[in-house]
């Protein structure tokens, strides 16, 4: 949502710009004083809404902060913990994860039936500086027991179970993916991992890695890497755990987050016997798709790969 002057000098008018989970972007009219507003332009809706709810609720995350999230479902719901659940989130660089309408979470899952859900993890800018700065550096294992008191959350409420929750995230979000599969792999069904930082030793002399260092530190200082090694995904893969099956997205253009950390993930996952995929777009940069058709065909690999994975239907047929 914004809000932007007409005239600060002449008027007291204002357009007010917004949107959400099922309501596409509008352009509205106001005036300060007056309540109401008057819709001048609304862009076109791209799913069937009918029967959608959202709603937002809070868990508690290990050290007792309270982290928001939102919900994104059917309003009558069964909570049986068989609801196919998608829980994404993203917890860095003061970002924040925001209820925008999205055609593609609306058509690739939620008309099929699924639940939405994104975490406001710490890390991100939700709440400000100190939310961001609250899972820096030494304290980034903040975010990630943010994201796991989210899923563990949604699990006590009903909404899902360990088999039919999948979680997904890119970039900085991928870290936070690989750092789900090697330290809570018991919580998630499926994992969907895009285009991701996963082997923090050697992060920073890839590409644009030296400069997020003041995201997560130095790995070649022995203090920083001491905090840092006790998350990053590719030195924690265990060889005797059994972790979800999980998809690994990037791009071979990628001119941030090298496709490395992807590949080499990958090969250790099957080293280790485990079921993995791996999809690598030849084409597109960080975003990992050129153009709107790539991108709609990345985000389906995600989609269709959670589906069939946390579906309850899926194993029957």
């Amino acid at each position: 949502m914004s809000v932007t002057a007409i005239d600060a000098d002449e008027s007291d008018d204002y357009f007010l710009t917004a949107s959400g989970f099922l309501t596409p972007a509008s352009l509205l009219l106001g005036t300060i004083g007056n309540p109401e507003l008057a819709t001048l332009k609304i862009l076109p809706a791209f799913f069937n809404t009918e029967g959608l709810a959202v709603t937002q609720h809070e868990a508690v995350s290990r050290d007792g902060t309270v982290v928001p999230y939102f919900q994104v479902s059917r309003s009558k719901l069964e909570l049986d913990g068989s609801n196919p659940t998608l829980l994404y989130g993203y917890g860095g660089f003061e970002i924040s994860m925001r209820a925008t309408y999205s055609a593609g979470i609306g058509v690739g899952w939620l008309e099929h039936g699924g639940v939405y859900v994104l975490a406001n993890i710490r890390g991100g800018g939700e709440f400000g500086p100190d939310w961001h700065n609250a899972a820096r550096r030494e304290h980034r294992q903040r975010a990630y027991d943010d994201f796991i008191a989210v899923a563990e959350h949604l699990v006590e409420r009903g909404i899902t179970s360990s088999e039919h929750l999948g979680s997904w995230g890119r970039s900085n979000g991928g870290l936070l993916m690989g750092v789900m599969l090697t330290q809570r792999p018991d919580l998630f069904g499926a994992v969907a991992c895009g285009s991701p930082l996963l082997d923090m030793k050697r992060y920073n002399r890839l590409l644009a890695g030296a400069s997020w260092m003041d995201e997560y530190g130095n790995p070649d200082v022995a203090a920083d890497w001491e905090f840092i090694s006790r998350y990053s995904p590719y030195q924690n893969i265990d060889p005797d755990a059994h972790y979800p099956r999980t998809l690994f997205t990037t791009s071979t253009r990628d001119d941030r987050v090298h496709p490395g950390h992807a590949r080499k993930m990958f090969a250790r996952m099957i080293e280790h016997g485990q079921e993995s995929l791996y999809y690598e777009n030849i084409e597109g940069g960080h975003g990992a798709a050129a153009n709107y058709k790539q991108a709609a065909y990345m985000d389906t690999l995600v989609y269709m790969f959670l589906w069939r994975e946390l579906n309850p239907v899926k194993r029957e047929e």
